[in-house]
């Protein structure tokens, strides 16, 4: 059964004749003929009865007079709804995020693109390790994926997300670094507060202090990466995060230092193959389109 057969239908009972009908939907009534027969043989039964000129309905159409209308509705309301979504009047994204790009650059970016289309719901889940964010896209249970760069990513679209400038936080007893700068080799030397092996936190700990040839001191290793910084200002020890995380840690009386040499994190946005949800393609072409503004907001290139 098709909607087209369900509208002739109803356009032949409301206006009580074939060629009335007809003239109405633009047809030539050879072809609206044709149509209700086919729908009566799909139905089994006469759905009018001739009355000199007009037509009645027989008991069967009235009976599917009612479940007619109903689902012309329901296919009006699902064009309405589909092209909401296409429109990004309406419509859902799911992305999944590592914890330390959820908290920057994932909100800078969902704030732009929520300002662009507020009709649009975004869904953030949080994953184990960076291996649950390729698992996550992959199997379809997230359009969009925040990892860190170097994470095996076959098969998956990348694109390159803002850089994070990491920063040291040091307990607020700390002597304050001169100029507001640690070397990294001075870094080695602390007692350091972060994630077990194998999280992305602790992965840049090591990969720093590698560039100095030494090892992190860990005097706490905590798989709550919301306990780094309360941990670093009851003065457990220093540990390093993304400036956004650095200057909230500040704030509540840690010191913070740039790095020497600075060091930076790299993300990237990866995604199945398309098609993408209408919801899910403008923010990838937000992303690639995007500029940095001092105020951390996102702006579009000018033209």
């Amino acid at each position: 059964m098709e909607r087209k057969q369900l509208e002739y239908f109803l356009a032949i009972a409301a206006h009580g004749s074939f060629t009335s009908a007809a003239a109405a939907l633009r047809v030539a009534q050879p072809s609206l003929s044709y149509v209700i027969r086919t729908l009566e043989r799909e139905i089994g039964a006469q759905l009018f009865r001739r009355l000199g000129r007009g037509v009645v309905l027989t008991h069967a159409g009235t009976e599917l007079l009612a479940p007619a209308r109903q689902v012309l509705s329901d296919f009006a309301q699902l064009r309405t709804v589909a092209q909401r979504v296409v429109g990004l009047v309406s419509g859902r994204l799911d992305v999944i995020a590592e914890t330390t790009l959820a908290v920057e650059p994932l909100p800078t970016l969902v704030g732009a693109f929520r300002r662009q289309h507020p009709g649009v719901e975004i869904h953030v889940a949080d994953p184990e390790n960076p291996a649950a964010v390729i698992d996550g896209v992959r199997r379809g249970q997230c359009e969009l994926g925040l990892t860190e760069r170097g994470v095996n990513t076959a098969g998956l679209a990348t694109y390159d997300l803002p850089e994070q400038e990491v920063l040291a936080v040091l307990p607020p007893s700390a002597p304050r670094p001169e100029n507001g700068v640690l070397s990294v080799a001075a870094l080695a030397e602390l007692d350091l507060v972060t994630t077990p092996p194998g999280t992305t936190t602790r992965s840049h700990v090591d990969e720093v202090l590698a560039t100095v040839g030494a090892r992190a001191r860990i005097a706490v290793e905590t798989t709550q990466r919301a306990a780094l910084v309360p941990m670093v200002l009851a003065g457990a020890g220093a540990t390093l995060l993304p400036r956004s995380l650095a200057v909230e840690a500040e704030s509540g009386g840690g010191i913070v230092a740039a790095l020497d040499p600075p060091a930076r994190r790299r993300g990237v946005l990866v995604h199945a193959p398309p098609p993408l949800s209408p919801a899910a393609l403008a923010f990838v072409e937000m992303l690639r389109t995007w500029q940095p503004a001092p105020n951390g907001v996102l702006e579009t290139p000018s033209n």
